[in-house]
């Protein structure tokens, strides 16, 4: 579906989002969320966004009012909480009378299109994640017979057609960032889909955030430094970035490694980097987005290695600050990435780090730059606007779905 045109003025939208797994630190969510609140604030609108967090909270902010209600610690994310109990947030949404409601949890929170539709909002669907990738995530696992993993795969996506089938028909968009996160919809045949691409900061992010003291931290004259920047959680797959940097090390190139993120797999990580003998240091959650960004503009290659990703805030902000992206093949961001990049098949991205690293320097970086200044957050922003402005003028899709 095409994008409708941009705002131009008008009426003022009270814009409610919901919002379930929200880095509690950090996270392409949490980016995304913030920058679109922005976005819509400057723009006229009342952004109300309510999501999860250790305690209750209202406040105004840059992004407009952010309600924080408590939510339960989903267990092996890293720290992500999700709001379950219906019963208050339906109170709440009632309370707030909005004029629009954006829903970004394709789960826990997909009731809320229904409630929508009963009170006679138009809503709108982000879709964050995969969920055909994220059900067929159990059916990757090393040993696992081929039956039974092509078993695992068919429930996966018939698990995913069916709550996608349910979301098209109470929402009146359905938003996917990347052409492969439009995927699992267009296999169903919803026809309420649009695309936008996200966005990157560029002043935030730039190559004048290189930093000849962050390298010297990390790295010695002469050596590569590799960084990696995700939540260490299982679907992530921050193993293949060990898997790589042994792979380097073993064919001669003196590389380290750098990971900034924090999860579940961490303590593992750490172990297997010191009982392997790879030169890795993890520095947790970096909060400071300027240090983030000098550690991305000084590092020779920045490694993406989930396979479930379905845009990748990360990688656009590595390639940002100009420098290239080893990423997963499988994943929405060769699409990303474009020819700034290397996609990798498989578990090991050594090789995609050595074809990167043969890319003369000033030219890699100018090409990575060059990529990133396609997507800006403003023009993300008027994009999502315009479908808020648009779906009062649309009935909702008819789809064959089976009962609540």
């Amino acid at each position: 579906m095409t994008a409708p045109a941009a705002h131009t003025g008008g009426t003022s939208l009270r814009i409610v989002r919901l919002a379930n797994y929200v880095g509690p630190r950090s996270g392409g969510m949490r980016t995304a969320l913030r920058e679109l609140g922005a976005g819509y604030l400057k723009a006229g609108h009342e952004p109300v966004l309510i999501m999860p967090g250790r305690r209750r909270s209202d406040e105004q902010t840059a992004q407009g009012r952010v309600i924080t209600r408590h939510g339960l610690v989903v267990p092996w994310t890293g720290g992500y909480r999700a709001m379950l109990p219906r019963r208050g947030l339906k109170s709440l949404l009632t309370q707030l009378r909005p004029d629009r409601i954006e829903v970004s949890d394709r789960t826990t929170l997909r009731w809320a299109g229904r409630w929508a539709r009963e009170h006679g909002v138009p809503a709108v669907m982000v879709s964050h994640e995969s969920l055909t990738g994220l059900f067929s995530l159990p059916a990757d696992v090393s040993g696992m017979s081929r039956w039974r993993s092509r078993l695992l795969s068919h429930v996966a996506h018939a698990l995913a057609d069916d709550l996608n089938r349910r979301s098209a028909c109470d929402y009146q968009r359905i938003v996917c960032t990347t052409k492969w996160a439009a995927t699992e919809f267009e296999r169903i045949g919803t026809p309420n889909l649009i695309r936008i691409p996200l966005g990157v900061d560029l002043e935030l992010f730039s190559p004048e955030r290189y930093s000849e003291t962050v390298r010297e931290t990390y790295v010695r004259p002469g050596q590569t430094l590799l960084a990696v920047c995700t939540r260490l959680s299982v679907e992530k797959k921050p193993h293949r970035c060990l898997t790589a940097l042994d792979s380097l090390r073993r064919a001669g190139t003196d590389a380290v490694l750098v990971v900034a993120g924090d999860g579940p797999l961490r303590r593992r990580m750490e172990r297997a980097a010191r009982s392997a003998g790879l030169p890795v240091t993890f520095t947790g959650f970096i909060t400071d987005p300027k240090a983030l960004a000098a550690l991305l503009a000084s590092a020779d290659v920045v490694l993406a290695p989930g396979p479930v990703e379905t845009f990748g805030l990360a990688a656009l902000e590595a390639l940002a600050c100009g420098t290239p992206v080893v990423v997963s093949a499988d994943s929405a961001l060769p699409e990303v990435i474009g020819a700034a990049g290397v996609a990798v098949s498989g578990e090991d991205f050594a090789d995609g780090v050595r074809t990167a690293l043969r890319w003369p320097g000033g030219e890699r970086r100018a090409r990575a730059r060059a990529r990133a200044e396609e997507f800006g957050w403003p023009a993300s922003a008027a994009a999502f606007l315009a479908v808020h402005e648009s779906v009062n003028r649309d009935p909702f899709p008819t789809l064959r779905t089976g009962a609540e």
